[in-house]
């Protein structure tokens, strides 16, 4: 596996972790973050043997969000081009860039389970909605700050959140940019479960990995595929989508292996074709 600056990967099974290492920053999206993420995940969907993704952090925090410092060394090209559209345009281009790399977990084939302790703020929470999955620790805490900075979260937890939890709880952390404790989380269904401690987290994270890796792989991307489209279109839309998959999907290796493990009272062993 290759080896980055700010995350480590391993893989355990048939699960591919995906580790953020700069816990002394609190995993702050810096120049490096942006420079790996978007590789770190391709490996992972490009691995023959991967089923199913982690995405965790090391430390007391999952993602402060933005580096500062980083975004910091924007504003001057804003600020000078006031009078005229050029920057404006470069700065718009940085976003649309950013936006690309955030959605890297969506992008992915894999389902992506985001294993979430301490602090998950603007940023880290457009990363973890970008997400399949979520799993939180008890300790985790979930905020959209941007409006205390002066700015509006771009990244995707205003259209994410928003569909994860509806309209209402996405505004109020938009408007507030107050914390949501981990039992509102998952209240709210924002995180599937909540666990005592980042031991028992990170061990459910890859329980939840090996009972996707149990069934097909070619079905689990195919559902992800199908359901990612659905998002924003129509049911009837997703429908006619999910009649088209499902024609090309079928007949394949994994179904009759299937069939043949129910007939012989068997787990069935999908292999990637």
């Amino acid at each position: 596996m290759t080896i980055y600056e700010v995350f480590r990967l391993e893989k355990r099974s048939k699960v591919f972790w995906v580790v953020m290492t700069n816990a002394s920053k609190r995993n702050a999206m810096g120049k490096a973050f942006w420079r790996e993420l978007s590789l770190v995940f391709q490996e992972a969907d490009k691995d023959p043997d991967t089923r199913a993704v982690v995405l965790a952090a090391e430390g007391k925090s999952f993602c402060a969000g933005m580096d500062l410092m980083t975004f910091a060394g924007e504003l001057p090209m804003l600020a000078n081009g006031a009078a005229g559209g050029r920057p404006k345009q470069e700065f718009l281009d940085i976003i649309r860039q950013y936006q690309k790399i955030t959605s890297a977990p969506e992008f992915c084939r894999k389902p992506v389970i985001a294993a979430i302790q301490g602090h998950c703020i603007g940023g880290g929470l457009d990363l973890a909605a970008a997400c399949d999955l979520r799993l939180a620790c008890q300790d985790a805490t979930f905020s959209l700050r941007e409006a205390r900075m002066a700015m509006i979260a771009d990244l995707g937890s205003l259209q994410r959140v928003a569909s994860i939890v509806g309209e209402g709880i996405a505004r109020e952390l938009a408007f507030t940019a107050s914390d949501m404790d981990a039992e509102r989380a998952l209240s709210m269904h924002l995180v599937n479960a909540v666990y005592p401690d980042l031991e028992s987290l990170w061990s459910a994270a890859q329980e939840m990995g090996e009972k996707i890796a149990d069934n097909s792989p070619i079905a689990v991307e195919t559902t992800k595929e199908t359901m990612n489209f659905g998002r924003g279109r129509t049911i009837e839309e997703g429908l006619e989508y999910s009649a088209l998959r499902q024609i090309a999907l079928l007949p394949n290796p994994d179904l009759m292996e299937a069939i043949t493990a129910f007939a012989e009272r068997r787990k069935p062993n999908f292999q990637r074709g």
